[in-house]
This record gives C-alpha cells, structure tokens and sequence, in this order.
C-alpha cells in the first residue's frame, strides 16, 4: 500500500493537493505545511512540498512567528529550498506582517450627507456626462467599497436595482447610499429622480438593506434627498 505522503503531488487524489484543496474547500482547511507549499511549489524528488514544508516548520516548532525570522540564508539550507522559493516564503511572511499591522479602522465612516459628497467628489467632479454610483455601508456606517453602477450620457443613466443589491448582499453591505450627478449643474431631482429612488427605497427595505440617501451631485454642491425629507 502507498504513503501518499511519499508521492508527488502531481499524483495525489485531487482533493489532497494544496492548489486544489483551497480552490474546492477555501483557505481555512489548508495546514501551514499546504499553504507553504502552495509558495515553493514543488519540493525534491525524494520528499513533497508539503513534506518539505513540514520540515521547515519543525525547525521552528511549528511556529510561524519564529518562521518569519528565518534569512533567505536560512532557509536556503533546506534541501529543495533555492534562491526563488525561499523569496517566495519571506515575502508571503512579510505581507502577514504589514496585514497584522494594518488599522482596520481605516474606512471613512459616512455620518452626514457632506461626508458622502466629499468621497464621492474625486470620482464625479468634471464630468461632461452622467454616472451612477453606490457606496455600501457596513453596520457602523463605514464604506466597504464605493462602485459606479452605470455610465449614460448628458441628461441620463439606467440604473439597474438588482445589480444594485446583488453587488450589495456580495459585500455583505448593511446600507446603501446612492448617487448620480448633474453635468448640468442643476441641482434639483427630476421626476425621474424622484420616481428611481422610490423604487430603490423600496427594494432596499424588502431585503433590509435600508437606502440611507440619494445624492445629486454637482461640481458646486449636491442636493441630498434624506436632507430635504424626500426619502
């Protein structure tokens, strides 16, 4: 009876080999031994990737913090282990370093219509045409992702509700706030505005994603639907 352990990887049951496996399971079921293979590759004739990278992380007491202190010198006295593999580990290594440092809170948090007018302004400034876009909103009001819906032309756009919410329940968005500009400079919502964003309203609140505003954006200022009690 065969090791699988001694095969290559090559020959493993698809639903063993560490590409695989996180393509069909997702990241959290890889070990640090598969997902290590996953950088270096391949491993010798004689010993998998994935036992190679056991045999890493063993020197290490299978401790990734000690791992990350490893050298390209270091590591390139493992057998299998060259030049090319071992940038590969300390570079991976060192981008969970700079992520374990990075401020989650960095995302701007919407409190008025004015905090969404200012994010939006580098996107919808100078336009000789009409855009839509959305900003989803988590639970705390802090935008997960700002994204352009629609493109038109001077006095229009089609705006597509399931799009809207689709892309909605995807990020996992609590909230939604609306926008589109007025090349024209108008401020003041047309009927069609007017008409859109009760729709839009409507099917924010069947699937409790609450449209939270609408703005219309020109390059002098905005009209914001939920300051003027229109939404």
């Amino acid at each position: 009876m065969y090791n699988s352990e001694n095969l290559s990887i090559k020959k493993w049951a698809e639903e063993d080999r560490p590409r695989e496996k996180l393509a069909t399971k997702g990241k959290s079921a890889l070990s640090e031994a598969e997902l290590i293979a996953i950088l270096i590759g391949s491993g010798t004739p004689s010993i998998s990737a994935v036992e190679l990278s056991k045999t890493i992380l063993a020197t290490v007491d299978n401790d990734l913090n000690q791992l990350a202190k490893l050298s390209l010198a270091d590591l390139k006295k493992f057998n299998g282990i060259g030049e090319a593999k071992a940038v590969s580990i300390v570079s991976a290594l060192e981008l969970g370093r700079r992520r374990k440092d990075t401020n989650f809170d960095e995302r701007p948090k919407v409190r008025t219509s004015q905090d969404a007018y200012a994010y939006l302004k580098p996107h919808l400034m100078d336009l000789d045409h009409e855009e839509f876009w959305v900003l989803y909103l988590n639970r705390a009001n802090k935008i997960l992702k700002a994204e352009r819906i629609s493109t038109g032309g001077v006095s229009g756009t089609i705006v597509d509700a399931k799009l809207i919410f689709k892309r909605a329940l995807e990020s996992l968005a609590s909230s939604v706030i609306l926008a589109h500009n007025h090349p024209s400079g108008n401020q003041q919502p047309s009927d069609q505005d007017l008409t859109l964003t009760k729709k839009l309203k409507a099917a924010g609140a069947t699937l409790d994603i609450p449209v939270l505003d609408h703005l219309i954006f020109t390059d002098q200022g905005y009209f914001s639907f939920s300051d003027k009690g229109k939404l």
